[in-house]
């Protein structure tokens, strides 16, 4: 509603005279405001805040008056009345000098600014005014209360006379009543003769006039408060009753307010009590009471002393309040509470020290409810005379508060949008965070996640993640329009504004005329002529309609209501608009799809239908009237009706069913009369032939029924006039803000699968539940409220001690007004699961199950029910949880929404919980079946705490397994944690969410990004380590540590169990990359492992099948042979040119591959020219090839992955995307001149580059070729050698086989191995041949070697170390892994964006390394 900005300023006064103020009071028109001191009285003007006049006592007169106490302005401002301490009421006179100014704007040369408009002086500078003291009158007793009525004055004295004072006959219109004599009754049916006063002193302490009840609210020097109304036009004794507030013994002051009739008393004990009068009865009824809560103040909630000031504002929608101890508290007209400085940044320092509560001893509104003018009650005493005797201008204790407002407070009309706009002075406050997102209109709603905090620029690319006004609520800033100057200066101050349904235009009315902007353009649209401008005064508020602004205005010039309609594109001008005279005064209009409803002070609503024509240039609108409904029999003042609206609700949802195109009409008028919604519907009681008629304007003048009441202390009403078929519950709802009550719902219930709906069952319900913002916008398809927020920020640390007490920045904090957001849904569904309509709610929830926080929503509405019942001290005879856990079990995030929610909860609580939902185990095994591995870890740690640890580590040990095969790796390394936690008894429990400090799971071997392996150790080098064992581990990561401690827990080697047989797993599966990844990941001694596993699973079984399996895994492509070498006769060992041995053993075409792999360039267009070769070469092969399919199968089809980038396909595969290599293609092309290669040259050159796989495959194979050299493992260096095409690798195997003394078995399966090969590669493979070819010595070397050796040999340990390897193998690790050189630990931790895998192994791959650096040189 109304929110404070920024710091209070504080007015400086010109004049000597240092008394200090006591009283502000401004004029009924609030244009100028009065400030009294003990024998002062100045006049102040608003705007600018300029003091006009000052009267000063004389001080043998003052002596006699006594002290100024109280003002009063006459309601046309041309008197103030002024009483003082002796029993004086003086009267003065304010003569307006006539076109006098005492200030004057100056404005710079060649300014735009005319000063020929008609009322510039009046609007821009303030007028020279005179006071003259007309009249003293003498009362002769203290006077306690001053109070204007209409064309009296009302003064209280304490001798228990309230005395009536014409303003212009004073002497013989002076009547004086005595209290005593006023009867006084519970309500108004009691007999006449009701119990007077009776006590000799009582007397009246305060009172306020209300003119909608026509009475007086008043506050007695006992504390007793109650309410005196005349009982006809006649004021006297005998004329007046009173009636009691029964309950109210400590009353201290009063104020009412006349739009919703409701009287606020202030109490002793620092509450409001509020009450407005029963009309039947004529009773006070008590309507809400206004206090702190020791909830949200536990400081001061019962310290702030008795309430000393109660003000409403002008518009009637806040209150402000302020008690004895000082403090000001904002409050909506329902009791919302806004803002109170009791607590906060506004109570304490910067460094926690409480500062003085601002005592307040005067306070008025300014124009609008922009400004609240208060008498700063503690810097008045600190004055002293001497303090600026050098400065003119004197501090004086006069604070301005700023505020801005909504706009529903002035144009409730606003409430059938779905933004959020709010006007301050001179500026607007929008929270359509993007204009062009706008521009496709919401039929559908997208969503976009809502937890943007950044800030959007107000209009960025229109590339927003939804179209959808959920975009609204992308950040917490405001769109802020500064209102035009121009329109300002001669119309200040702001009194309506409007958006635009798509939020792309606004419009505002000032004093006269309007303006309009448009938030695409960033350009405002004034009058061009000024006269016309000045001419009309809108009195009913605006409204958008399309491109049109309709609005009801006053015509100064004719005297003349009148409903105008402006089109936004044409020129602003009355020749461009559409004017319609209407008979009475409008005071408020809204805009229901076509037709425009108007409430008149008349209290009749008239309907007009509008509709768009389109003749020559510009389009026009026009209007008709539809149907008029008098409201007089129900309205008892038109000041009273708050809002009013169109809408489609209407009770009997019945007949949408029957007649579906009638959902859409204007079904019904809401009024919002004094806080009381009131629903008047179409009567469809009668015949309705008139519905098949062809006319189709028969059918809208279906009369009105007579009124309903649906609720009680309404402040706003939001509906929507779409129509959504899926989400009918939330857009044919009605929503209420009812203030402290918080927000009520009037939601309609359908039958399900249109059946015949049940005859019990009522058509809608009204459903209430409290929420933490101050409502202002709903959006309906969202489930969400809009609203916003004071926020304060502390600047008191700028300044030193001593000039403290001078800044106001020190005294307050800055505010700002933030957005806020607040989902509803949980508290819908729970209020329907408490009245037994389960149905209703799954229809709801199924209709909002796509919002992107439905799981948020299922989570709140367990959470809540749970801490609600769960701590509940008395015994719930029918407990809502059971309930809520059997609905969220429709939906398939039951199971994350009940361990997040137990995660949330305090452990006391969880029985409770999993006694409502289900035993955690069962729960667990459900998250693996449904293969959710992070909730299942969840339920981990609630079962760790429920259950005895035998149970966690069996479940803990299931998941661990299960996480290992589907290779998340984040999740494995939480699980080793766990277990080895539970092991060492630490009750501690790791979170098993993945926290940063991982390195990243993007599962390739990161440790080796940006290093140079070598693996040029020599034979004999090798050949000693082989011997001794002395394996070198390869420790990962963070985890690399851990191995080497608790070497003999059992848990450790519980845990090593299940990585062994993980890792005995992968290799007989030959899944070698996986394998890879494991290790790195998780930091297995993968050549320890190895090493022990040498004749076991780390023996290769079938060399073919494992060679074609590593091209799969690594998208390795199969060799090709070139076209020229087709017809030779490769199978006789033959073929063997010199240009293929060249370039096959030369390390310059190994050089230049590396080279281009380095080269980091994106690729650009190639030359075709080779590549044609490339691929007619291989249509050439295939059609002499005589083994088609095998053929095919080895070197056709495309091997590729579905998420790599680059896919891998054979040599006819190559296409932009598909390269084996990462670089520069024209590259080549540059360099073809230079090298000059013949066509045989350069088709070997093509088939190189594109029997290489990619780089990452490349690094990671060399990288397994190191571990397995190292931990021995020939056979699989064999296999690695072959796929890589490099005889290096396979000679320094056989030189290690030669030199040491082998297990011949290894040195048998190695040559059976190669021969099942090279017939492989004879018949499906050919590109393998020329490979094998050049490592056929060697071959013929290790036969030889093999059968040299003896047999019995071959079988005995070579080292009597194994022995104890074998018994102790983690001594031997730990020995290892601390004597490693090179440890890699520092490289992983690079990378630390965790993110969980979700593939299966054959894609873990995808982005495993940025391309950096490699150096891998196998010599």
């Amino acid at each position: 509603m109304y929110f404070l900005s920024g710091w209070p300023k504080r007015l400086l006064c010109p004049l000597e005279s240092l008394e200090r103020p006591l009283h502000i009071q401004t004029d009924p028109q609030r244009t100028f405001f009065a400030v009294l001191s003990p024998s002062q009285l100045s006049i102040w003007y608003c705007r600018p805040s300029v003091l006009i006049v000052s009267y000063k006592e004389l001080s043998k007169a003052a002596a006699q008056f006594g002290s100024y106490k109280q003002a009063e302005w006459r309601p046309d401002s041309t008197m103030i009345a002024v009483s003082t301490a002796n029993g004086y009421v003086l009267f003065f006179e304010i003569p307006s000098a006539r076109d006098k100014y005492l200030y004057e704007p100056v404005y710079p040369k060649g300014s735009p600014h005319l000063k020929g408009t008609p009322h510039y002086k009046e609007e821009q500078c303030a007028p020279s005014l005179n006071l003259e003291m007309k009249k003293v009158l003498d009362l002769q007793a203290s006077i306690t209360s001053l109070q204007s009525m209409l064309e009296d004055l009302l003064v209280a004295t304490a001798d228990g006379f309230l005395h009536l004072v014409h303003w212009d006959g004073m002497t013989n219109g002076r009547k004086a009543i005595n209290l005593c004599t006023v009867p006084f009754s519970v309500d108004l049916q009691s007999s006449r003769a009701g119990s007077f006063l009776g006590f000799e002193g009582v007397y009246i302490r305060d009172m306020e006039y209300c003119a909608t009840l026509d009475g007086f609210a008043v506050v007695f020097n006992d504390g007793r408060v109650g309410f005196i109304t005349p009982m006809s036009s006649r004021f006297t004794a005998e004329q007046l009753h009173g009636v009691w507030a029964q309950d109210v013994v400590d009353g201290t002051c009063v104020a009412v307010n006349n739009k919703y009739r409701l009287m606020a008393f202030g109490c002793a004990n620092g509450s409001v009590q509020v009450y407005t009068i029963d009309t039947t009865t004529g009773a006070m009824q008590f309507s809400h009471k206004l206090e702190l809560t020791p909830k949200q103040y536990p400081d001061i909630w019962n310290k702030t002393g008795p309430v000393k000031l109660i003000r409403w504002s002008p518009d009637s929608c806040v209150v402000m309040v302020t008690w004895e101890c000082g403090g000001l508290s904002l409050w909506s007209v329902f009791g919302a509470q806004l803002i109170c400085t009791l607590g906060g940044d506004f109570a304490y320092q910067s460094d926690g020290a409480k500062k003085d509560p601002l005592k307040i001893s005067s306070m008025t509104w300014g124009s609008e409810g922009y400004h609240l003018w208060v008498i700063d009650g503690n810097s008045s005493s600190n004055m002293k005379p001497g303090r600026n005797a050098n400065s003119k201008a004197q501090q004086f204790g006069i604070l301005q508060f700023q505020f801005i407002k909504s706009a529903l407070t002035v144009n409730p009309c606003m409430s059938n949008q779905e933004q959020v706009l709010l006007q301050g002075e001179d500026r607007l406050y929008l929270n359509c965070g993007d204009a062009t997102q706008a521009q496709s209109p919401r039929n559908t709603s997208a969503h976009s996640e809502h937890n943007h905090s950044r800030e959007r620029g107000p209009f960025s690319d229109g590339s927003l993640d939804s179209q959808g006004l959920s975009t609204l609520l992308g950040h917490r800033h405001w769109h802020v329009v500064q209102i035009h100057s121009t329109y300002l200066e001669s119309n200040w101050p702001i009194r309506f504004s409007a958006i635009d349904k798509l939020g792309q235009n606004v419009a505002v009315v000032g004093k006269f005329g309007f303006a309009h902007y448009s938030l695409l353009t960033k350009k405002w649209k004034l009058f061009g002529n000024i006269t016309q401008e000045q001419n009309m005064m809108v009195t009913g508020g605006l409204a958008w309609w399309n491109d049109f602004i309709v609005l009801a205005c006053y015509n100064l010039n004719d005297h003349q209501e009148e409903l105008r309609i402006y089109l936004r594109t044409s020129n602003l001008d009355n020749a461009f608009a559409h004017i319609t005279k209407v008979q009475a005064d409008t005071l408020l209009l809204s805009v229901f799809r076509d037709i425009v409803i108007l409430f008149r002070a008349d209290c009749s609503i008239c309907l007009y239908s509008i509709e768009r024509r389109s003749e020559g240039l510009n389009p026009t609108a026009s209007i008709q009237v539809l149907q008029e409904v008098s409201m007089s029999r129900y309205i008892p003042h038109p000041f009273l009706v708050v809002s009013v609206t169109l809408t489609s609700v209407r009770t009997e949802t019945g007949i949408t069913l029957k007649m579906p195109q009638q959902a859409c009409e204007a079904e019904s008028i809401m009024l919002n009369l004094a806080g009381q919604l009131i629903m008047l519907q179409r009567d469809r009681s009668g015949p309705q032939i008139r519905d098949k008629d062809n006319n189709p304007n028969q059918r809208k003048h279906l009369p009105f029924c007579a009124p309903v009441v649906l609720a009680q202390s309404v402040e706003n009403v939001w509906t929507t006039c779409r129509i959504n078929k899926q989400k009918r519950h939330l857009l044919e709802a009605l929503w209420l803000s009812c203030g402290g009550a918080g927000m009520k719902v009037w939601l309609p219930l359908f039958p399900r699968d249109h059946r015949k709906p049940h005859s019990f069952l009522s058509r809608r319900i009204m459903l209430p539940f409290h929420i933490n913002i101050y409502p202002l916008a709903v959006l309906f398809e969202d489930a969400l409220v809009l609203g916003a927020v004071n926020d304060t920020v502390l600047y008191d640390c700028l300044y030193t001690q001593t000039s403290a007490r001078e800044h106001l920045e020190v005294l307050f904090p800055f505010s700002i007004v933030e957005r806020t957001s607040q989902i509803y849904l949980h508290h819908i569904l729970r209020q329907l699961l408490v009245r037994n309509l389960g149905e209703q709610a799954l229809l709801l929830a199924h209709s909002c199950a796509t919002l992107p926080y439905f799981p948020h929503v299922l989570e709140l509405m367990l959470h809540e029910v749970l801490e609600e019942e769960a701590t509940s001290r008395e015994p719930i005879p029918d407990p809502l949880l059971p309930t809520v856990a059997k609905f969220i079990t429709e939906f398939p995030l039951f199971l994350q929404t009940v361990v997040h929610c137990a995660r949330k909860t305090e452990y006391a609580l969880w029985n409770y919980l999993f006694a409502a939902v289900g035993n955690p185990k069962d729960l667990f095994e459900e998250c693996l079946m449904a293969q959710d591995l992070d909730t299942a870890a969840s339920y981990l740690i609630i079962l760790q705490n429920m259950e005895v640890p035998a149970v966690s580590r069996q479940h803990a040990t299931l998941l661990f397994n299960t996480a290992l095969e589907q290779g998340k790796w984040d999740l494995c390394r939480h699980m080793i944690r766990f277990l080895k936690a539970i092991g060492s008894g630490e009750t501690e429990t790791p979170p098993a969410t993945p926290t940063t400090q991982e390195p990243s799971s993007s599962s390739g071997f990161e440790f080796f990004r940006h290093r140079s392996i070598s693996l040029s150790q020599s034979a004999e080098n090798l050949h000693s380590k082989f011997n001794l064992t002395k394996t070198l581990s390869m420790p990962s990561g963070p985890s690399g540590k851990r191995w080497s401690k608790d070497s003999d827990c059992a848990e450790n080697m519980y845990i090593d169990m299940m990585l062994w047989r993980h890792a005995r797993r992968l290799l007989e599966e030959i899944k070698l990359k996986d394998l890879g990844c494991f290790a790195a990941q998780l930091g297995f001694e993968l050549i320890g492992w190895l090493c022990k596993e040498r004749a076991r699973a780390a023996h290769v079984e079938d060399f073919v099948l494992a060679l074609k399996k590593l091209h799969k895994d690594f998208l390795w492509p199969f060799p090709v042979i070139p076209a020229s070498s087709i017809n030779s006769p490769f199978k006789n060992g033959k073929y063997k040119t010199a240009i293929g041995e060249q370039l096959l053993k030369s390390q310059s075409a190994d050089t230049f591959v590396n080279m281009e792999m380095d080269t980091g360039v994106s690729n650009t267009p190639r030359s075709r020219s080779w590549l044609g070769t490339v691929s007619c070469s291989q249509r050439e092969l295939d059609t002499v090839s005589s083994h088609g399919p095998h053929m095919q199968d080895a070197f056709l089809s495309p091997l590729l992955s579905k998420g790599d980038e680059c896919s891998i396909g054979s040599a006819t595969d190559l296409t932009e995307t598909s390269s084996m290599v990462d670089g520069d293609w024209t590259m080549v092309d540059e360099n073809f001149s230079s090298l000059s290669l013949t066509q045989s040259e350069l088709e070997h050159l093509s088939l190189e580059l594109a029997s290489k796989g990619p780089h990452k495959s490349q690094v990671q194979l060399r990288y397994l070729l190191h571990i397995f050299m190292e931990a021995g493992c020939l056979d699989w260096c064999v296999v690695i050698g072959l796929i890589l095409r490099e005889s290096s690798v396979i000679n320094q195997v056989f030189s290690i086989m030669q030199s040491s003394d082998i297990d011949g078995e290894i040195c048998q399966n190695i040559k059976t191995g190669l021969h099942a090969v090279d017939k492989w590669a004879s018949t499906d493979c050919p590109g393998y041949k020329p490979f094998l070819n050049i490592i056929k010595p060697q071959i013929q070397k290790l036969n030889e070697i093999v059968e040299e050796q003896v047999q019995p040999e071959a079988f005995q340990p070579v080292n009597p170390s194994k022995v104890p390897e074998q018994v102790n193998p983690r001594a031997e690790e730990s020995r290892t892994s601390s004597s490693h050189g090179t440890n890699p630990q520092s490289d992983a931790g690079n990378s630390s964006a965790s993110r969980h895998e979700e593939d299966k192994a054959k894609t873990e791959d995808e982005d495993s390394f940025q391309e950096g650096s490699y150096d891998c040189v196998v010599s």
